[in-house]
C-alpha cells in the first residue's frame, strides 16, 4: 500500500489527511439517519411493505443511502421507479463493492446509482450479498441499461444476477481464471503483452 502511494506522489502529511478522512467515514457507517419523515423514498418502502427489507438508512455528505435485502430488490427497485413521490427512472450505474478486511458481513454490496428525471434527485440502494451465496436478482426488467453493469460485476466480483439473459464475462477472457476485483485475488504474475513480446513469443 506505501509504495503505492509513494508512487501516486502521496506525501506525509497527505497519507495523514486520507487515514483520518477514512476512519472518520468508517465510523459512520452505521448511522441510521433516514426515516418516514425525512426520506420520501423510505416512506414509500414503509408504506409499501419493505420495511422489513431495509438494514440501514442514512443521509451522509448530503447524500442518501438505502442498505436493503437482496431478497426483494427488484420489487424495491420498481416501487421506486414508479412509485409518484420517487420517480427513480434512470439508473446512473451498478458496481460491486468488496468489504474484505472491514470487519463487516455479508461480505458483498451491489451499489444502485439512481437518479429521478422528475425531481431531479439522486438515491444510492446497496444490496447485501452474501459470499457463499453470491447471486442476486437482475434488475435488466426494470432498467434495460443494467444488463452491460451486471455483467462487469458478474466478470469482476463473480456475483451471479439470476434471471439474466445474457451473463457472461465482458472485460477479461472467457478462459480467465478468478475475479480480479476481489480484494483476495492475487496482484501481479501476469505478464503485460507489448507488440515486442508477443511478437517473440510468436516467432518461438
Amino acid at each position: 500500500m506505501i509504495d503505492t502511494d509513494v508512487r501516486l506522489g502521496l506525501s506525509g502529511s497527505d497519507l495523514a489527511i486520507r487515514n483520518r478522512t477514512f476512519q472518520a467515514d468508517v465510523a459512520r457507517l452505521d448511522d441510521f439517519n433516514l426515516n418516514p419523515d425525512n426520506s420520501p423514498e423510505f416512506r414509500v418502502m414503509v408504506e409499501a411493505g419493505y420495511g422489513a427489507e431495509i438494514v440501514g438508512a442514512k443521509r451522509f455528505r448530503d447524500e442518501d443511502f438505502i442498505l436493503v435485502r437482496k431478497e426483494r430488490i427488484m420489487d424495491i427497485l420498481t416501487l421506486l421507479r414508479d412509485n409518484p413521490d420517487t420517480r427513480y427512472d434512470l439508473v446512473s450505474d451498478i458496481f460491486g463493492v468488496d468489504l474484505l478486511g472491514f470487519e463487516r458481513e455479508p461480505r458483498y454490496e451491489v451499489v444502485y446509482s439512481l437518479y429521478s428525471l422528475t425531481h431531479h434527485k439522486r438515491i444510492v440502494v446497496k444490496a447485501q450479498v452474501d459470499e457463499d451465496d453470491a447471486i442476486i436478482d437482475t434488475v435488466s426488467g426494470v432498467w434495460v441499461a443494467a444488463e452491460w453493469p451486471e455483467r462487469e460485476i458478474f466478470d469482476m466480483f463473480g456475483i451471479e444476477f439470476a434471471g439474466h439473459n445474457d451473463l457472461r464475462r465482458i472485460l477479461m477472457p472467457d478462459d480467465w481464471v478468478g475475479h480480479p476485483l476481489r480484494k483476495d485475488f492475487p496482484l501481479g504474475g501476469e505478464e503485460v503483452e507489448f507488440s515486442h513480446n508477443v511478437r517473440d513469443k510468436a516467432v518461438a
